[in-house]
């Protein structure tokens, strides 16, 4: 056979041959504890094929296998390819490394279609190829690459899966014809096109969605852009309003989960139709009776029905006193804006979450959610006394072994330094708690060389004073500029709002942690605070929640 540099991939391939059928057993991947079935190793003789793939192969059913992803193909000529560019690893890139059940010769994402039908050797085995592959982060700790992953959909060498429409008996070396082509315009790599490459196109992903042979996974993705892109065409066309909309919601349950620090489920008392669940790392933005506005994160719940933990702070703003001191059940409040900033780190082999106290309600039903789906999880939890000021306990100590607890009263502290100097290879950073720990963890991270992408800070308070300044505020809707006046005590987000109310500035966590607060800097220079901006994002935008400006600046909302 030619060089595999040689090959022309686009060539049309109607016949191919089995290089190698594999299979594998559930095992834990070398350094985590979580099991996968990618290992797989070479099988001989002939193997049983049922609806649900090869015989005793086992899959992570949270993402593999079921009847859209039977059987696993990939292209035998892409690993000569991967050693070039990735000649640090390239041991590691031989046949069945990226958990293939069948090594194909010449078949590849440019000449296979979705909706193919494929019969396999001389046993009445008859398949159907469904979807793409998914990568995950798996890849990158097989290979050892960090943010390897993502190579496979850029580069459409991810390989596809096969549903099984006949079942029979299959073994290295049998024949793969193709039987059927149903949709001759969608290979593999044009629906990656637009899966992972070009996700605007509404066009094609409304004609993606339209393919009925597509497996769930990849169909509905187009089918949810196609939803959201029509509700955006009515908001454009004055259908629906796309300012702010404040729901009345009922306090159904108050209850103490410590001395210090209680819930409260808030139910909705006009059911919104198109309820969702509230993504993890949520919060939602209060308006209280007294009339004050606060956010609080989300521990677990939908856009109907959620709950919140909230402390007393000592000394308190205000909102969480009247929480804690007057809001009663029955008692109603005001709810807007639902909105997370935690942006799931799908590339990381281990999550590792660094938590002071209250911080754990940012956090807790992420960790829940990534243990659910087999992701390496540790929570460092520091506490003032464990016995009396654990929230939320039992969900806690559902966590198993997961959890390291550091307990105040018996003298045992947090080690920061220690925590960053023993990360595992690949680790993704989460932080809240107090302002003392976001600035440890902050300072450990610069000095070990973390990006931006492998640490997330959740601020629960924020220190908004200094200086007061001035600024010119260029308003798009009302086409005139005016100059305002910034107090020591006041937000610039607070001044916005006397002038131009809620809907021309929008905002959410109040604490810099969220982005929805961003307003764009046309001049002049800015006291960056809180966690949000990028540092690439700081010369032309700043927070109004948190940021100061020093003089006289410009802004546009």
């Amino acid at each position: 056979m030619a060089p595999a540099s040689d090959i022309d991939l686009y060539a049309p391939v109607e016949r191919d041959v089995i290089l190698e059928v594999r299979t594998s057993k559930m095992k834990t991947m070398p350094g985590l504890k979580i099991e996968t079935g990618i290992d797989k190793g070479i099988r001989s003789g002939r193997i049983p094929v049922s609806l649900i793939g090869l015989d005793a192969d086992e899959h992570d059913l949270v993402f593999h296998g079921g009847k859209d992803k039977a059987i696993h193909g990939y292209c035998s000529l892409h690993y000569p390819t991967w050693q070039k560019e990735f000649p640090e690893a390239a041991a590691r890139f031989d046949r069945g490394g990226f958990g293939e059940n069948f090594v194909m010769g010449r078949m590849n994402e440019r000449n296979v279609c979705v909706g193919d039908i494929v019969s396999v050797g001389d046993d009445g085995v008859v398949l159907q190829v469904s979807l793409p592959r998914q990568p995950c982060f798996k890849l990158n700790h097989r290979f050892q690459l960090k943010n390897f992953a993502p190579n496979t959909f850029k580069k459409s060498r991810t390989g596809w899966y096969y549903r099984v429409l006949h079942e029979g008996t299959v073994q290295a070396g049998d024949e793969i014809r193709l039987v059927q082509r149903n949709w001759p315009k969608w290979t593999i790599e044009r629906v990656q096109e637009y899966l992972h490459r070009t996700l605007d196109d509404a066009a094609m992903n409304e004609e993606l969605a339209a393919v009925t042979d597509m497996g769930d996974e990849s169909r509905k993705a187009f089918e949810k852009r196609v939803e959201k892109f029509n509700a955006k065409q009515k908001r454009a066309a004055g259908v629906e309003e796309e300012k702010d909309r404040w729901r009345d919601f009922k306090i159904v349950e108050k209850k103490m989960q410590t001395p210090r620090i209680s819930s409260f489920v808030l139910e909705a008392v006009t059911r919104d139709p198109e309820e969702a669940q509230a993504q993890h790392g949520s919060h939602a933005r209060l308006r209280l009776p007294n009339g004050l506005l606060r956010s609080y994160s989300i521990v677990s719940g939908n856009t109907n029905r959620f709950e919140l933990g909230i402390a007393l702070e000592d000394p308190s703003r205000g909102g969480s006193a009247y929480l804690h001191n007057t809001a009663k059940e029955g008692d109603i409040v005001q709810v807007s804006r639902i909105t997370t900033d935690v942006k799931p780190a799908g590339a990381a082999s281990n999550h590792v979450f660094i938590v002071g106290g209250i911080g754990i309600t940012a956090f807790l039903s992420m960790i829940e959610a990534y243990q659910n789906i087999h992701w390496e999880t540790i929570l460092h939890l520091a506490l003032r006394d464990a016995a009396n000021d654990m929230p939320f306990r039992s969900r806690i100590d559902a966590l198993g072994d997961s959890v390291r607890l550091y307990d105040g009263s018996k003298g045992q502290r947090m080690g920061i330094p220690d925590i960053f100097a023993s990360l595992p290879w690949n680790s993704h950073v989460y932080v809240c708690g107090p302002k003392r720990m976001m600035d440890q963890a902050m300072l450990e991270a610069k000095k070990r060389g973390l990006g931006e992408d492998e640490v997330h800070f959740e601020a629960f308070a924020a220190d908004t004073t200094g200086d007061p300044f001035e600024v010119e505020v260029r308003s798009t809707r009302e086409k005139k500029d005016q100059v305002l006046q910034v107090g020591g005590e006041e937000t610039l987000l607070e001044v916005l709002r006397k002038h131009f109310g809620d809907d021309d500035v929008p905002s959410s966590c109040e604490v810099g942690n969220c982005g929805t607060c961003k307003v764009a800097v046309r001049s002049g220079q800015v006291e960056h605070r809180g966690t949000a901006l990028m540092d690439e994002e700081k010369s032309e935008a700043m927070l109004s929640c948190v940021s100061r400006g020093v003089g006289r600046i410009a802004i546009e909302i």
